[in-house]
């Protein structure tokens, strides 16, 4: 099976790379990239402007997509600009895929994303969330992971202080509130793609702790 993949150079996207090139179930990755990436076998990666999609590549016709893109307040600069990465460009992707006839979308979305919420980063998530029902998927999953745990290329202090807390405290928390790794989260993904279970699935932190 040939997936499309959204986000590969971050955190969890490198997993999701990883795990997709080395599973016999997959024939072909393409990777969408605004950097060139190593060749690998298997390996299509596609240099692309986010704001200018092509939209008659051949590779837009994939089995499933993962889009793992993400960013952070600091990194984007703006609320308009952390919108554009967050839930525009998944968006875009989306919509093409699906024009071009892909059935699976598999979204790394949030803990607490609500269409609703009164907290920003939480609304934009949700909004995400609510526009890819509508596209009309025949299999649509969305992992709402909380604290990812893993190392990242760019420094997050806020995050490292929240993963040491958790990690000290993970005996007595709840499954929900603890760290999700990784590679955890990427496992999740790889398997939704590749099973593309018809319907709208959600695996909670929980699952993924």
């Amino acid at each position: 099976m040939r997936l499309l993949l959204v986000g590969s150079t971050g955190l969890v996207g490198q997993h999701v790379l990883g795990l997709a090139l080395a599973d016999p179930r997959v024939t072909e990755v393409v990777a969408l990239a605004r950097r060139a990436l190593p060749e690998q076998p298997k390996l299509l990666a596609p240099l692309v402007d986010f704001e200018r999609l092509p939209e008659d590549a051949s590779w837009w016709r994939a089995d499933a997509v993962i889009c793992t893109l993400g960013t952070t307040m600091r990194a984007a600069g703006s609320q308009e600009a952390f919108r554009r990465v967050v839930k525009h460009y998944p968006l875009a992707v989306a919509r093409l895929a699906r024009r071009h006839g892909t059935p699976a979308y598999v979204l790394n979305s949030a803990m607490g994303a609500d269409p609703s919420s009164r907290f920003f980063y939480n609304r934009v998530k949700g909004e995400v969330e609510r526009e890819l029902s509508l596209l009309g998927f025949r299999s649509l999953t969305i992992l709402r992971p909380g604290l990812s745990g893993g190392r990242r290329q760019e420094r997050r202090p806020a995050e490292q202080l929240g993963g040491m807390v958790l990690g000290l405290l993970a005996p007595v928390l709840p499954r929900r509130l603890r760290i999700n790794p990784a590679a955890s989260i990427a496992r999740a993904m790889v398997d939704a793609a590749i099973a593309a279970t018809p319907g709208k699935r959600i695996i909670g932190s929980a699952e993924l702790a």
